[in-house]
């Protein structure tokens, strides 16, 4: 029978919504890959009964146990005392947990306080899981079927310790014979439906590797899973259903693992080495923001305008009042004039525009919430393009999607352009 875990997080900032719960996620893909399947989550506050509810299910229930949270020294931290409550036995004080925290204080030039020495304690049985940089040890011990492996909220600690403490623990149990890989294609231009349709082959139940599909602000992702003895075999086994996808789905494909479409822009932007220019309108900055979160962007991106106003347009971009009075700022026309004055004032081999009707206000019936126009210019002329994201959805949406269809608009053109080098 497979080995199924349990992940609990602790901490009332959780349960009532001030903190995101980041660990659990994380952990649940590192024993993904190990081959223990994480097949509950919990998250609770701090508070004692629940604690201890909490530990008795999954101790009846769960193999392996995964906490998160609640070791530190103050009074609303009490996976200890709950651990030792759950399986009926005493607290002790470990020496070898008081010397590493009173160290790791001499080495900071701070004064100790008393509450800290009770991060050194044990229950009964338990072995600590040291911590090398932070101050809590974590546990580990055995309460019914499962094992408990408990361990510090602070991310940077929890994952050092998993790493370092508990998996070679597991290993020694012989709970991780295989490694499991998984490797996310990110796509981008058509919607979940259309690229499911043509992908049925492979997301069937049952094939080899397992391949899911999701979609996140309209990129949608292929993941795959391969399963092997050695990390190599794992990845082996994915190698023909990556290319698989990568080929039949051709420019729509970003790219692999956390890319998104202004990661695959500027990916194009440094092989090309072209130079983009922005100019929006209703994105209010928001695709140059996304451009320049990317490292590395700075020789490629010139610069861009944020032309709200229609007088901002007719100053900064040049564009004719009297087109935006013939067609209104949210059109084609005005779109193109955009698109051309900013790609002349930056002097750039690239522009891309956005004007439209983010909502919720504003729209009419000729030119309804949602309506964006596009506009695309290079040195053989500009190009304008129509979305129509729908009235029915948020503000926040309808710029997000205009700002990653204009930055992949770009991206699929300088695909069809060859490398720097190549063309010196």
């Amino acid at each position: 029978m497979a080995l199924k875990a349990e992940i609990v997080s602790i901490g009332s900032e959780l349960t009532s919504g001030w903190s995101l719960d980041t660990n659990a996620p994380w952990l649940s893909r590192a024993l993904g890959e190990l081959g223990i399947a994480a097949a509950w989550h919990a998250t609770i506050g701090d508070d004692m009964a629940d604690h201890v509810a909490a530990f008795r299910i999954a101790a009846e229930r769960a193999d392996l146990v995964l906490t998160t949270g609640g070791l530190g020294p103050t009074q609303d931290d009490l996976v200890r005392e709950a651990l030792a409550k759950t399986a009926g036995v005493g607290l002790r004080e470990d020496a070898e947990s008081l010397a590493a925290i009173e160290a790791l204080f001499a080495r900071r030039h701070r004064a100790m306080s008393p509450r800290n020495r009770l991060q050194a304690l044990l229950p009964e049985g338990a072995e600590a899981l040291p911590n090398p940089v932070g101050t809590a040890p974590g546990v580990w011990m055995t309460i019914g079927r499962a094992v408990f492996a408990a361990m510090p909220g602070v991310p940077n600690e929890m994952t050092r310790m998993f790493a370092e403490q508990v998996v070679p623990r597991l290993r020694q149990r012989h709970w991780v014979e295989r490694v499991i890989v998984h490797r996310k294609i990110a796509l981008f231009g058509k919607g979940e439906s259309d690229v499911e349709a043509d992908a049925l082959d492979l997301t069937a139940r049952g094939r080899v590797p397992e391949v899911g599909i999701t979609a996140s602000q309209a990129t949608i992702s292929f993941r795959i899973k391969g399963e092997g003895l050695t990390q190599e075999a794992a990845w082996a086994q994915t190698e023909e259903t990556a290319r698989t996808i990568r080929d039949r789905f051709g420019p729509l494909v970003l790219g692999e693992g956390a890319v998104d479409v202004a990661e695959a822009l500027v990916e194009q932007l440094k092989r090309t080495g072209a130079t983009l220019a922005t100019a929006e309108s209703c994105t209010g900055g928001l695709i140059a923001h996304m451009i320049t979160a990317i490292p590395g962007v700075s020789p490629y991106y010139p610069g861009g305008v944020v032309s709200y106003a229609n007088q901002a347009k007719t100053d900064m971009l040049g564009v004719p009042a009297e087109l935006i009075r013939a067609h209104g700022a949210v059109s084609a026309e005005v779109a193109a004039a955009m698109a051309s004055g900013a790609r002349e004032r930056f002097g750039a081999d690239v522009a891309i525009s956005a004007t439209g009707v983010a909502g919720p206000d504003g729209g009419t019936a000729e030119k309804p919430v949602g309506l964006v126009h596009l506009g695309l210019a290079t040195a053989d002329g500009v190009q304008t393009r129509r979305l129509e994201i729908g009235p029915e959805q948020p503000r926040d949406i309808i710029q997000r999607r205009s700002a990653k269809q204009a930055m992949n608009w770009v991206r699929v053109t300088l695909l069809e352009r060859p490398d720097r080098e190549a063309s010196r």
